[in-house]
């Protein structure tokens, strides 16, 4: 099942737009999210691909029901704050990548948090997509939910061929919503741009079956990137309550001077227009899926690809694109 828990970016810019005034406020709060548990020798060691002025924070979501323990890490992001070109990105990480994880060989990468929870998710994305990771952050099931209904819902593209499988999730996830203004389920009755509370929208993340994995994951970053888009437009007064809202579900190994550090970095960049990017390329030519071995369906790609993700997170060009001919 497929869920969007990686909202750390929404911490990031309440840092960029709330007034001076509040700076102890939310410095207080932020400190309440920072997970003192993780070891942090993985994040801490620059084995891999790293570039001056360019951060990558890994937003993590998990496959687990309230009160399971070790779970799949079901969606995966990769969002790069680069000052070098004056960019922020966000990059999705297939759940179904074939991967070597270490200690356990080659499985899906969604089953790394299982193994070793972020600490191994970290290293085998680093290992496998040899790129270094600078921080983390991972927020518990209900949060996206919580923080869609604080922000009075998310606008996204509902599809026609949606619908159906949108309102055969949604009394699993109205039922999951915690939120006691929740009223009566609302089930999704047309196609087209539309306003989504919080369990409508989990149920708009969660589709899987009605196309690919690469337009689930693609969903879940038209969710983000719509978030943020409602972020922006929030008045100053409603930031204590999202704040509230937000931060019981959020884990974090960034502390918050780390966290005020990012908002500075995404001022000095000045745009927020999010760049989107998939990865493993799923075109049955830089990467294969399909039954493999004892793994399941898994997605398996050629090494010599990691070329296109460290062009677009490291030097901000698209390289099948340009391939392609595309502007």
């Amino acid at each position: 099942m497929s869920k969007l828990k990686k909202f750390v970016i929404c911490l990031v810019l309440i840092v960029v737009l709330f007034p001076v005034g509040v700076f102890g406020y939310f410095f207080h709060k932020f400190g309440t999210i920072h997970d003192s548990s993780m070891e942090n020798a993985t994040l801490n060691s620059l084995d891999h691909k790293n570039v001056d002025g360019i951060t990558n924070v890994l937003l993590m979501g998990v496959d687990a029901r309230p009160g399971e323990g070790a779970s799949r890490s079901d969606a995966m992001m990769i969002l790069t704050i680069d000052t070098v070109h004056k960019s922020i990105k966000l990059t999705s990480l297939a759940r179904d990548s074939y991967v070597n994880i270490p200690g356990h060989g080659y499985e899906k990468l969604t089953h790394a948090n299982a193994y070793g929870k972020a600490e191994l998710l970290i290293k085998t994305i680093e290992d496998n997509f040899e790129l270094d990771i600078n921080y983390y952050a991972t927020v518990d099931f209900d949060s996206f939910m919580a923080i869609i209904d604080t922000m009075d819902g998310v606008t996204v593209d509902v599809k026609k061929s949606y619908i159906n499988e949108m309102n055969k999730f949604i009394p699993e996830t109205y039922k999951w919503d915690t939120n006691k203004d929740k009223g009566q389920i609302k089930y999704i009755q047309t196609s087209g741009e539309q306003l989504l509370n919080g369990y409508q929208a989990l149920a708009f993340a969660r589709i899987r079956h009605n196309d690919t994995t690469a337009n689930r994951d693609e969903r879940q970053r038209e969710v983000m990137k719509s978030i943020m888009t409602s972020f922006k437009d929030q008045p100053v007064t409603s930031y204590p309550k999202l704040v509230k809202s937000i931060l019981p579900y959020v884990k974090t190994n960034m502390k918050p001077a780390e966290i005020m550090g990012l908002g500075a970095d995404i001022v000095k960049i000045g745009n927020f227009d999010v760049k989107q990017y998939e990865f493993p390329i799923t075109d049955d030519i830089h990467s294969k899926g399909g039954i493999y071995g004892n793994a399941g369906w898994v997605l398996r790609y050629d090494k010599d690809t990691l070329v296109y993700l460290h062009d677009f997170i490291f030097n901000d060009v698209d390289r099948l694109k340009q391939e392609q001919g595309q502007n």
